[in-house]
């Protein structure tokens, strides 16, 4: 995909951990899906996000959209971005749509020719290098320099302002994603409360270390929360009440990288997502919760 002119980069850091983990999760999850299949009994990791007004097919109360956790967790991160940044949420249903079009929201390390990423963005044309590109906070930073350019990208339709940003050969195509990416950028934003869940299956967490869950949490919204590690618990202060929905959207972003960062509970709001279980999905809080967050805290604890 070629880059429109006259656009300007901005700095980055690389996330080697970030690797290293995701590689972890995966052999883990090839280890799991071969012993599942063979045994006949497959129940793989997923999330799902409520479909309340029925986004996805006119009614109300849909059914819920189901994706894998590695898919939610790079949507998180991609509407994270957009939200450090103080963008409309439409501007993160675009973004959204784009990169659901583009890799199916996997950050794939292929392309057509060198393009790479989320964003299928391709190192000769501007984009940034090759580690740049695969780094989700870079490449959907990228994504949004180009798209606040586009005049009136608000009001445009999703497949005009995405190809504005994408030149890509195919512009009709991500409009076929919008329902989807609305449903994801409603709850990701935290405009919707306790609308994703997401279950490991039959896999089992992986160990999880907090002071990497706090370093990750202040990498995606950088310079908006300040998570704070507490033994094997990370503590995040939020703003509060129906304007403030920022602790919505930590509690999500957890929720989606709770696999591949051994998140094993999630407390905000007098709900509380627990790794054991989570096909229950966000459930009211009990006399056993007592002493976990406190108002306007969200607090994730981590496997051990």
């Amino acid at each position: 995909m070629s880059k429109p002119p006259d656009s300007a980069g901005r700095p980055w850091r690389r996330r080697l951990i970030r690797a290293a983990v995701a590689t972890t999760v995966l052999a883990g999850l090839a280890t799991y899906a071969v012993i599942h299949y063979e045994s006949g009994t497959p129940r793989p990791p997923h999330c799902t996000v409520a479909d309340r007004d029925g986004v996805r097919d006119g009614g109300e109360d849909g059914g819920p959209y189901r994706l894998k956790p590695a898919q939610a967790a790079n949507a998180a991160t991609i509407v994270a971005v957009g939200s450090v940044r103080e963008l409309p949420e439409r501007a993160t249903v675009i973004a959204v749509a784009t990169a659901m079009q583009e890799s199916s929201l996997f950050n794939i390390d292929y392309g057509d020719r060198d393009s790479l990423g989320l964003f299928q963005q391709r190192p000769s044309m501007g984009w940034g290098t090759e580690a740049e590109i695969m780094d989700p906070v870079y490449s959907s930073g990228e994504f949004y320099d180009i798209l606040v350019q586009v005049p009136d990208y608000l009001e445009l339709p999703l497949t005009v302002a995405a190809q504005e940003v994408q030149r890509s050969a195919f512009p009709d195509e991500y409009a076929k994603h919008e329902p989807e990416a609305t449903l994801l950028a409603a709850a990701l934003t935290g405009r919707e409360a306790a609308a994703i869940s997401c279950t490991p299956g039959s896999s089992e967490l992986i160990p999880g270390e907090p002071d990497l869950v706090a370093e990750e949490l202040a990498y995606d919204f950088v310079g908006t929360v300040e998570p704070r590690v507490d033994g094997t618990s990370v503590r995040v202060a939020v703003p509060e009440g129906a304007d403030a929905p920022r602790g919505w959207e930590v509690s999500h972003w957890a929720v989606t990288h709770a696999l591949e960062l051994g998140i094993s509970r999630i407390e905000f709001d007098g709900r509380v997502w627990s790794a054991e279980r989570a096909g229950d999905g966000w459930t009211e809080t009990g006399d056993e919760d007592a002493d976990g967050a406190a108002s306007g805290e969200v607090l994730l604890t981590v496997s051990e």
